[in-house]
């Protein structure tokens, strides 16, 4: 008993000529509202009368137009008593024995759906009048987050603690309605003229996820900075907006369950800025360093250096430019022993970039071992 579908699919003006009177989205909704009243759209004709003195409450016969992007969701006494997921038009028929309850769709929100529909679904025969809400399916952006002071996690690259003070936004997608409404909507939302909105600065649920998505931001740097599938680099979140969201997804549904009891998700991030401590920028320094004269792109620099020595002594003459040619040309000496047959090696000097560069040529040429270069490379970063 509850919805039969008129129409399916996407709704035009054939339909729109056809039902001179239906329920529907209201018009200028912002891009973050989730979940809202349906309102009439019409006359009223052919309808019934509406006994509640509710605009969005239905009664047998009631035409539902259900866009694409939206869920229907239907209530009797706080009770979820019909939802539908697949845009197009719905007849309500309390007494129709071909009705249906449920249209879930055949998208993410399917599965989902079914299990929580049977987990809630009415217990009895809904009655001839219902309380009509709509549910946005589509992703709700502008969720901002932000630290006044220092976060700090491990950081796999660096192998130490780094803090930063950040902020950015993310954009959420409500992935089980059911869940969403039962579990988290508070009940001063279940009615006509109200809106639930993300952002709204007065909405206490929303301003609850603000907190506890802070409170996973430590634990989410963490997750990111060390998969080894996304390099090691926390220099990257701000390029990877959909991997770190996973990161930030998986670490708020360890610590706050948001999927599994909330239907809520973060599909995306935008992180704005990220201020790093004054230790951790002392250290992204040093690699920055350490890169610039490792492998082949120190090579391309000692290069550069050869070069720079030929023009200064051809432009010169004098001893100076001799001087820079010899020694760029004595580094790069080094380097092409370093390709002969293994011979001893010769002192490093002291200074820990020239340490772990030296330490780095080693270990290409697989003279020592990857536990070898690690240490070289933590003494040197002071670690």
């Amino acid at each position: 008993m509850g919805l039969v579908q008129a129409v399916a699919g996407s709704i035009g003006g054939t339909l729109a000529d056809q039902w001179k009177d239906f329920y529907t989205v209201p018009a200028g909704l912002p891009a973050t509202a989730a979940l809202f009243a349906a309102v009439p759209q019409g006359t009223n004709a052919g309808r019934g009368s509406n006994t509640k003195g509710s605009s969005n409450i239905i009664t047998n016969g009631s035409k539902i137009v259900v866009p694409e992007g939206y869920g229907l969701l239907l209530f009797q006494d706080g009770a979820i008593t019909g939802f539908a997921a697949e845009p197009g038009g719905y007849e309500w028929r309390s007494d129709d024995l071909n009705s249906k309850s449920i249209f879930a769709g055949d998208g993410l929100v399917d599965p989902l759906i079914k299990q929580s529909w049977e987990r809630f679904k009415f217990g009895g025969q809904p009655g001839s009048q219902q309380a009509a809400f709509f549910v946005s399916l589509k992703e709700l952006p502008n969720n901002r987050f932000g630290t006044q002071s220092e976060i700090y996690w491990d950081d796999g690259f660096l192998n130490t603690q780094v803090g930063a003070v950040t902020r950015g936004s993310y954009t959420l997608k409500i992935v089980d309605p059911i869940l969403f409404v039962k579990h988290f909507v508070p009940a001063a939302y279940l009615q006509a003229g109200r809106v639930f909105d993300f952002t709204d600065l007065d909405n206490d649920a929303a301003s609850q996820l603000f907190n506890e998505v802070v409170g996973s931001l430590a634990p989410a740097f963490s997750l990111y900075t060390n998969d080894p599938g996304k390099g090691n680099r926390i220099t990257k979140l701000q390029q990877d907006s959909v991997g770190f969201a996973q990161s930030l997804s998986a670490a708020v549904e360890s610590a706050y369950q948001w999927k599994s009891d909330r239907g809520l998700a973060i599909v995306k991030t935008a992180i704005v800025s990220i201020e790093y401590d004054a230790n951790t920028r002392e250290l992204l320094t040093k690699v920055q360093r350490a890169d610039a004269l490792a492998g082949a792109r120190g090579n391309s620099n000692l290069q550069a250096s050869v070069a720079s020595g030929i023009e200064s002594a051809g432009e010169t003459g004098g001893s100076a430019g001799v001087m820079g040619l010899g020694m760029a040309t004595g580094m790069l000496g080094g380097i092409g022993s370093l390709q002969q047959p293994v011979a001893p090696a010769a002192p490093v000097a002291d200074d820990p970039i020239a340490k772990l560069k030296k330490a780095k040529e080693m270990l290409d040429l697989g003279l020592i071992t990857q536990a070898d270069y690690d240490a070289v490379k933590a003494k040197a970063l002071g670690l």
